[in-house]
């Protein structure tokens, strides 16, 4: 399950160190993944394979941390929203065989359901039915751990206001892709697991594949963790119902590389269908989006073109590679999110990219710099802008531009017209956007396929020093297994709640700040020494007490 906060620190990994020299790829890749993974800790399933045959696989790491079970290639795990893919090709397979149309409406099925008339089914294959999504509702969290039926979850779907009218936008939704593993459901008269068992798993040998089942978990499958300070901490268990067709499976390497082999040579779907599955949905002028098909992302990593999809949610994480020209797969799961440091699902598949493909990479016209571009013009650039998930600072220093992203060093970023620049150490582009009056007031960042705007930060109306950011920086406890822990990096405070990535906070007064990733505010109390005693969290018309762990 993907939010845009996942998606943004996604974004963060990309901008990684040179690579070690040694003798294969594998040898590369064999090192880099020893390196990142701690013998006590969770760790990371992965496979790399070209034309069916595997290259390297592994297993790094624990998949249960008590019983000290080692990760192998066989080893299970939740792949979350790579799933995705699976429900829409169910969807696709369905529409060949004359049982529904993609033109179909919503309300052919669940007419309840806000829009219905005018959300289609490929709205909901794209992302741009307007459905609010179920797993950023508040209370979501609180009721995860708790089996619910498909029906009910549906029905908590009814109140909620469309975040806009359909086919206007695009945004993440996991009550899309719910919503689509239950019209498989409807359609063909079995459950979606018995579906999906029979149509695809069966048939493809699959045998290590099907949707989790938090009463009958299988043989083989990892623990969940959340790993922070370099321990690991049983993560919150979702009872799988919840995750449906947005997310419901379990997986390993070997299957997730006979689906790759099956659906992209042809043996899943028909010719015409797989090519709508692997064609990036057109959106609006002006819409932050992922150049999303059905269930899958098309972008390039290395300038090599990928077709791919990552999942997440508490506990797990993944990435699924394909590229095509190559005909080579990429596969990492995990069982810990947030990971250790460099075992990041999606930043391992993007690294291998780079291992594997080194020789082909290299023959790759590089990126042209535009040396006509006056560096005079850079101060213009020079300012914050709001990634939601981090703040990107642009700088001049000798005549070059740098752009640094939270929590990283500053990267040089090089011309590619006055407007445009590209980082010379990632496939990475912004352009600087300009207002009728020429000033710079955005950027769009554009990367893996995600391309969304960042509106350029005025000056904080409250600037506070370091010695006053320090007095909130600590753990609060937000719930029983929940803690919101804050940090400084240099004038920036970050909070980071348990199973999330860290989120910048903007002072709003001396005492309190604001998320702008969410409509969310905390503010911080004093006790009689002087010393922050608790943190008050307001959120969705919701507030509450956190006291700070001492």
């Amino acid at each position: 399950m993907v939010t845009r906060a996942l998606l943004v620190g996604s974004l963060l990994l990309v901008f990684g160190t040179a690579l070690l020299q040694a003798e294969t790829p594998s040898e590369l890749a064999e090192r880099r993944l020893r390196e990142s993974a701690k013998s006590e800790l969770p760790g990371v399933a992965v496979l790399v394979a070209r034309d069916g045959r595997i290259l390297f696989q592994g297993g790094y790491g624990l998949a249960d941390v008590e019983g000290k079970t080692p990760i192998t290639p066989e080893t299970k795990f939740r792949i979350g929203s790579v799933t995705k893919q699976f429900t829409a090709a169910a969807i696709l397979r369905l529409a060949e065989e004359g049982k529904l149309a993609l033109t179909d409406s919503l309300a052919k099925y669940f007419p309840e359901l806000p829009n219905a008339q005018t959300i289609t089914l490929r709205h909901l294959l794209t992302h741009t039915s307007g459905l609010h999504g179920y797993t950023e509702k508040p209370g979501f969290h609180a009721s995860v751990t708790k089996p619910i039926t498909p029906a009910n979850l549906i029905a908590s779907l009814r109140a909620d206001p469309p975040d806009f009218p359909p086919g206007t936008n695009f945004r993440y939704s996991n009550s899309g892709y719910f919503v689509l593993g239950e019209i498989v459901a409807k359609v063909s008269g079995r459950s979606l697991a018995d579906y999906l068992r029979i149509a695809f798993f069966e048939p493809l040998a699959m045998k290590d594949t099907a949707i989790f089942m938090n009463a009958a978990p299988p043989s083989g499958v990892a623990r969940g963790y959340t790993i922070g300070d370099g321990k690991a901490t049983l993560s919150m268990d979702w009872d799988m119902s919840w995750a449906g067709g947005a997310g419901g499976l379990y997986s390993t390497v070997g299957d997730l590389l006979h689906w790759n082999e099956a659906l992209h040579g042809g043996r899943v779907l028909k010719p015409e269908s797989l090519q709508a599955m692997t064609t990036p949905h057109p959106l609006p002028p002006g819409a932050n989006g992922l150049n999303y098909a059905f269930g899958l992302t098309v972008s390039q990593v290395s300038r090599l073109p990928v077709i791919s999809h990552s999942g997440g949610l508490q506990g797990w994480s993944s990435d699924l590679m394909w590229l095509p020209a190559q005909r080579l797969t990429i596969v990492a799961l995990s069982n810990a999110m947030p990971t250790l440091p460099g075992l990041e699902p999606t930043s391992i598949t993007r690294d291998l990219v780079s291992r594997f493909l080194a020789d082909e990479i290299a023959k790759l016209p590089p990126p042209i710099e535009d040396k006509t571009v006056d560096p005079k013009t850079y101060p213009a650039f020079v300012g914050r802008y709001d990634y939601q998930a981090a703040i990107l600072t642009v700088t001049v220093e000798n005549d070059r531009l740098y752009a640094q992203l939270t929590g990283q060093k500053p990267f040089e970023i090089s011309p590619r017209s006055a407007d445009e620049f590209f980082f010379n150490i990632a496939d990475a582009q912004i352009a600087f956007i300009r207002n009728e009056k020429g000033a710079v007031v955005a950027v769009q960042h554009t990367q893996n396929g995600n391309t969304f705007r960042a509106p350029r930060l005025a000056v904080e109306a409250v600037a506070l020093t370091a010695e006053q950011l320090d007095a909130f920086v600590g753990s609060y406890q937000y719930g029983l297994d929940s803690v919101l822990t804050v940090k400084r990096e240099g004038t920036q405070l970050l909070a980071q709640l348990t199973g999330q990535p860290p989120l910048p906070i903007f002072a709003t007064a001396e005492d309190s700040f604001e998320w702008r990733i969410v409509a969310a505010q905390v503010r911080f109390a004093k006790g009689a020494d002087g010393k922050i005693t608790k943190a008050t969290h307001t959120q969705n018309g919701i507030t509450f007490d956190a006291p700070k762990i001492k």
